[in-house]
Order: structure tokens, then sequence, then C-alpha cells
């Protein structure tokens, strides 16, 4: 069968089509943007052909985990060695390259500042499509959908509705305690890797205050959305080629399974709350109740509006980002909370005499809380040096 001189003519214009747009992607347009951002003041390495700073970041992280930490050091060194060497190299202000995509990064609290008010004017990137199988919701948002999301999101994290959840973390911190007792050898001591406790410690407050009653589902969830992290990460540490999600790998299988699994799990339990509000029962204080009642709200108030509440889908996203916001951070925040305390014994003392001041005994409770001074979010920022 022969082929027409059209169609030849059309299989090569589409051919070439192709060939410049993946000449674009790989090339010319990055090299563009390079341009772009010397002329405006920023410096950076040089593009490098589709990789860019991969190769150099894989590199640097490898060398860094090979060597054991030293607090002597500048801990920025071993946890983010790639951005370090930049910021010595180029500045504070700088650029680096995910593949054939330049990152601008700042430091200079002003330039901060803007980015984070100018909503207009600097948009939040294109999520990696692996990526949004993670999470999406609120931090995906722009412009009034944003607005509308965080008004309805903002009642259910209300100092005062987090107050009715310490119980929570103090059962969830009793528990981790208790084990950690069990280990103890007769002299009282014993050795710990602390990471894996804290780790689900997180998971384990995030479930209880999150979903309350379906505690046992907000584990399931908790352990699957943490494998879906580990798999996002390993994503964007490549090149992403348009269209490869849908190639049948094996992460990209295993993503979408538990993706589907933990929407499933997620959906069952919001629409037993559903059908509870329906039914007038006693709305649940954790998270997910207060931000369904959040939401009913809004959307009684405005019937006559479409589009005004948010879906099922939406609610399942939201949930989701209660972990990956919470989860992580959280423990990470509490294990070197542990790491600065155990080096500066000084900080350590005051800590513990003032916890004993002012629970003494008792269980801690929220207004407690308000009392402690040195036990708080500000000393994260102090320079443990100083003395007390």
């Amino acid at each position: 069968m022969k082929l027409s001189s059209a169609a030849i003519s059309f299989v090569f214009i589409t051919l070439l089509i192709f060939a410049w747009r993946l000449l674009n992607w790989v090339w010319l347009r990055p090299k563009k943007l390079e341009r772009c951002l010397r002329q405006q003041g920023l410096t950076g390495n040089s593009y490098r052909l589709l990789h860019g700073d991969f190769r150099e970041m894989s590199r640097m992280i490898n060398e860094a985990n090979s060597r054991p930490i030293s607090f002597s050091d500048d801990i920025v060194q071993r946890v983010l060695p790639f951005h370090y060497h930049s910021i010595q190299k180029y500045g504070k202000n700088n650029f680096t390259w995910l593949g054939p995509k330049p990152v601008v990064n700042i430091m200079e609290p002003e330039l901060i500042r803007d980015v984070l008010l100018k909503h207009n004017a600097f948009q939040k990137p294109p999520e990696h499509p692996l990526v949004k199988l993670l999470v999406s919701g609120i931090v995906s948002l722009e412009g009034e959908q944003w607005t509308k999301r965080r008004k309805i999101i903002n009642p259910a994290f209300h100092l005062e509705k987090l107050k009715h959840m310490v119980s929570a973390f103090q059962l969830s911190c009793s528990d981790m305690v208790n084990k950690w007792e069990k280990k103890l050898s007769v002299d009282g001591s014993c050795e710990l890797d602390i990471w894996p406790y804290l780790e689900n410690l997180t998971g384990d407050v995030i479930s209880r205050t999150a979903f309350g009653s379906s505690y046992a589902e907000g584990r399931r969830i908790f352990q699957l959305q943490k494998e879906q992290a580990h798999l996002a990460v390993q994503a964007t540490q490549s090149v992403y080629v348009p269209g490869w999600r849908f190639f049948p790998t094996k992460t990209n299988r295993r993503m979408r399974q538990i993706s589907n699994e933990v929407n499933a799990l997620l959906k069952g339990i919001i629409e037993k709350r559903e059908n509870a509000m329906k039914a007038c029962e006693t709305a649940n204080d954790d998270l997910l109740g207060l931000l369904m009642e959040s939401n009913y709200r809004e959307m009684q108030e405005n019937d006559e509006r479409k589009n005004v509440g948010m879906s099922i889908k939406d609610v399942i996203e939201e949930c989701k980002l209660f972990y990956l916001a919470g989860q992580e951070t959280t423990s990470a925040l509490l294990l070197w909370t542990m790491v600065l305390l155990s080096k500066h014994s000084n900080w350590q003392a005051c800590a513990r005499e003032e916890v004993l001041r002012v629970f003494g005994n008792k269980k801690p409770n929220g207004d407690g809380l308000n009392h402690l001074k040195i036990v708080s979010i500000n000393p994260i920022y102090i320079q443990f040096s100083n003395s007390p």
C-alpha cells in the first residue's frame, strides 16, 4: 500500500512539530530563561542538557549521607548540601535547575514577603502530575478559589477548637513514653532510635485528632500516605517526561493503587459523617467533623449560590493534606528539638523545671500550655549557645 504525497507530508510535518517542541523543551526554552534570570541579576549554574542540577544534587546528598553527623558543623551542609553550596558560590538569591526547569531561591525577608503577599504576580507553579496523587487541596488553589476554601477551613483550626484536642495529644505521647519505659534495662537506661517512634507519634496524633472515632482507618491512611510520600519524592528527583505517568511502571502502578485506597477509605469515613449529620447526631470535635460542620454551614448560608461549598472530593484532598502538612514536619521538629536539648543540658534542665512547675503530676491542658515560656514554639529560633 503506497502512501499519498499528502499523507507523507502530514507525517513529516507532525514529526517536525514534535521535534521542534522537544528541542524547545530540553534546550531552547531553558537557555532563554537562563538569559532572562541573569539579566535580572541572579546567578547559578549554567543549564545542562535535560538533567540540569539533578546529578550534582544526588552526588552531594549521597556524599553527605555517607558521613556521620557532626553537630559542631553547620547542619545545613548535611541536610541541604547542594543548596548550601549554591549559597556559598552564588549568594543568597540564586537559581538552580530541576531538569529543564529553573527554580529561583530567595532568602531575603522582604522578597519572601512580596512573594507570599502578591498572589497574582507570583502564582503557584504547576504540580508534578504524580505528586497530585499524594496531595493537592488548598495548597494548589489560587485567587478566589483559595479564599473560599480557606474561609471554610479556618474554623476547624480555631485555637479554642484545638484546645479540645490536647487530651488526644497527651494520650499519644503517653503511649509512646510507655513503650520507651518498657525497654529500660535494670539500671534505668537504654539506647533507642527515636526517629521511628516520633514518626509514629505524629501519625498517631493526626489520626486521633483528624478522624477521632475512625482512628483505626486513620492509622491505615497514615501508613499509605507515608509510602506515597516516599514514592512522590523519588518521582520528583528525576526528570519528568510529559506523559510518563501513563506508563504502567511499578512506581506508577503502586502510586495509583495507594491513591485509590486512600480515597476509598476517606470517602467511607466522610459519608458516615454526612449520614450522621443528616440524622442530627452529635457532631465530632475532630478536624474532619469541624471541617464538615463549617462546610455545611457555608452551604446553608449560601443556598442560592452554586459551587460555594466543598464536594466530597475536595474534603478528601484536605484530609490528605492534614497528613502531609503535619506528620513529617512535626516529627522532624520534635527530633531536632530533642537533639538540641540533649546537646545543651542547661536548656534541658530549665525546660524540665518549667513543665514540673506548671503541671506537676497532672496531665497537660490547654490553659496550662499558655503559661509555658521556655517550652514553646519560640525557643526553636533561639541560639542555643546562649545562656537561658
